[in-house]
């Protein structure tokens, strides 16, 4: 509404402001025009009463005295009567005043009787003759004659009317000229307020869209008044105002990005335990948790229950706490701390870490401390046990002595065996191993190596079968490597099997890759043993696995072979039906293009 804006309010203020003077001095001038027309009707009644009194006393003829009062009453539009000795003896009209004793007029005049020189004016009511009136306010002006004569005097009279006449045509002029000035106020004070509001209303509509985000909307600058400097104000702040939403966007951004990009989670929580950010991570592990706790997702923002008592003691406590919680097999280390307004707890941070790969190298680590300790610890024993029967004498004949030099020989070599493949494991995943690569066909190369193991075949009354190998075929790769991998297995496969059982050794040619496979019909691998058998020391049957000799440690190595020719191994295998070990090396032509991109 218009009373409320800016434009109607100065409107009023200056419309009442003017309207309070106008009156206020109209009034004035009222009472100023009033008293001065009845000062100056008062002024002229004197003059023409000293003129008529000059006449009266001057002529001595009362003819002609009264023609010349008579001339003075019209010319001037006055009324005149002369009264002697309390009696009417002549007067100027008939409208003389009517049923008013003149004995009573001259003695009961304001002056308590008139006296010698006085003029006393009198204004009162009184009916005139031809009046339609019963009675006319009229302005009377006495003046004695003669000498200490109080009953004979001239009265010069005259109806207020025509005074008010005058006043009231004044008094229309004031109120026109009020009316005027009125209008022609109300116009220059809706000009004047509409002009000064302009920019002020352009200013609210640039205020409002900086509100919805047009940081560039400007304000002309019409003026170089305070309203002008507004205007430059506000399109500072207009500027500032965008320049800081662009860098809070930009650290926004920033951090969405860098959160984003972390591979840990961060999650923020409030005062109420209500999830305010996340970032891609915490956000699944929030959902895993949930999901563990019965609830499909995390719903409602809530943290999950199980996170609540860490959150409790931190916040109550003020200090960092650290929890390790086991979520879908997964272990999770939360570091939690507070968040601070001022002095105040306003809610806290978590970190959510995948320790998983950690605690599994430390497993990894303690088992191949145990792992080593064991195996060592054996053949040592074997070793004193033996020596010290040879210096007590307890071994009488030689063949006694041989064998258990014998023994203390075998047991020196199984343990030269396990620290130099623990030695080649370490180069091998330390980065340092060195490939010969040559050109190899493979016919022949697998032939080498199936034929070492003849004595074998005859011991334990088993077949070692070489397929898919043809003449000049040829691959690309270290030839004592893939021998040392291809011993490795057929040995592992001849020990696990037994009498009249098959080792095929199989090769392929894949579109990209050269493919070798070691196929057993022996007692197989657990299927929960499958994921680790390519562990350091991991071994599906421990106590055979040492009888038949093994350390466990040749599957380890023969994989990082494997993954320094870029290739892949795996194990397929089925308890009591036999296993198969299978490896991929890329071509050379696969190398190049690899190197090459």
């Amino acid at each position: 509404m218009l009373w409320q804006s800016v434009v109607g309010k100065l409107w009023l203020t200056i419309l009442l402001l003017v309207t309070v003077v106008l009156t206020v001095l109209m009034v004035m001038l009222l009472r100023f025009t009033e008293d001065s027309n009845l000062e100056e009707a008062e002024g002229r009644l004197n003059s023409y009463a000293n003129m008529a009194i000059s006449i009266y006393e001057s002529h001595s003829d009362f003819e002609g005295t009264f023609d010349y009062l008579q001339t003075i009453s019209n010319e001037f539009s006055i009324n005149i009567m002369v009264v002697e000795n309390g009696e009417k003896i002549w007067s100027a009209t008939d409208d003389a005043v009517g049923e008013m004793d003149p004995q009573e007029l001259v003695s009961g005049w304001p002056t308590d009787g008139l006296q010698q020189g006085e003029r006393t004016i009198k204004e009162d009511s009184y009916p005139l003759n031809g009046s339609e009136s019963e009675e006319t306010e009229v302005m009377i002006v006495g003046a004695p004659l003669g000498q200490g004569d109080d009953t004979s005097a001239i009265f010069l009279y005259q109806p207020l009317a025509a005074v008010e006449e005058a006043s009231e045509e004044t008094r229309r002029l004031i109120y026109l000229s009020a009316g005027i000035a009125l209008v022609l106020t109300t116009i220059f004070a809706f000009f004047l307020s509409s002009r000064i509001t302009a920019p002020l209303r352009k200013m609210r509509q640039a205020a409002l869209e900086v509100a919805q985000g047009k940081f560039h909307t400007k304000v002309p600058i019409l003026t170089q008044d305070e309203i002008g400097q507004l205007a430059i104000a506000f399109n500072r702040m207009r500027r500032e105002l965008n320049r800081n939403i662009s860098e809070l966007n930009q650290e926004k951004e920033q951090l969405s990005r860098i959160l984003a990009s972390m591979a840990d989670g961060v999650f923020t929580l409030d005062r109420n335990a209500v999830v305010l950010l996340t970032n891609p991570q915490a956000e699944q592990f929030l959902d895993m948790l949930s999901y563990e706790e019965g609830q499909a997702k995390q719903t409602g923002n809530h943290l999950p229950l199980a996170l609540q008592p860490l959150f409790e003691r931190v916040v109550h406590s003020e200090t960092e706490e650290l929890q390790e919680q086991s979520v879908q097999g997964r272990s999770m280390a939360i570091l939690m701390a507070p968040l601070y307004e001022e002095n105040h707890v306003r809610g806290a941070v978590a970190v959510v870490r995948d320790v998983t790969e950690e605690r599994r190298h430390d497993k990894l680590r303690k088992d191949f401390i145990a792992n080593v300790s064991h195996e060592l610890r054996t053949p040592i024993s074997m070793l004193q046990g033996y020596s010290e029967a040879i210096v007590d004498g307890v071994t009488s004949s030689d063949e006694e002595r041989k064998e258990v030099a014998q023994i203390i020989y075998d047991e020196s070599l199984r343990m030269g065996r396990l620290v130099n493949e623990l030695l080649d494991l370490a180069r091998m995943e330390a980065g340092f191993i060195d490939l010969n690569k040559e050109t190899v066909e493979v016919d022949s190369y697998l032939e080498r190596i199936v034929r070492k193991f003849a004595n074998y075949q005859k011991e334990k009354l088993l077949r070692i079968e070489l397929v898919g190998a043809e003449p000049q075929q040829i691959a690309n790769f270290d030839p004592d490597r893939i021998e040392q991998v291809l011993t490795n297995l057929i040995h592992n496969a001849i020990r696990h099997t037994d009498a009249n059982g098959t080792v095929q050794v199989r090769y392929e040619r894949e579109a990209n890759y050269d493919v070798f496979s070691v196929i057993d019909t022996g007692s197989g691998i657990p299927e929960e043993d499958l994921p680790y058998v390519f562990e350091r020391f991991y071994k599906a049957d421990k106590a055979r696995t040492r009888q038949r000799g093994g350390t466990g440690l040749g599957l380890a190595i023969a994989k990082n072979i494997i993954e320094a020719h870029t290739g892949m191994i795996t194990v397929q295998s089925k308890l009591g039906e036999g296993t198969t070990f299978r490896f991929l090396i890329p071509r050379m032509s696969v190398l190049s293009d690899e190197s090459s991109r």
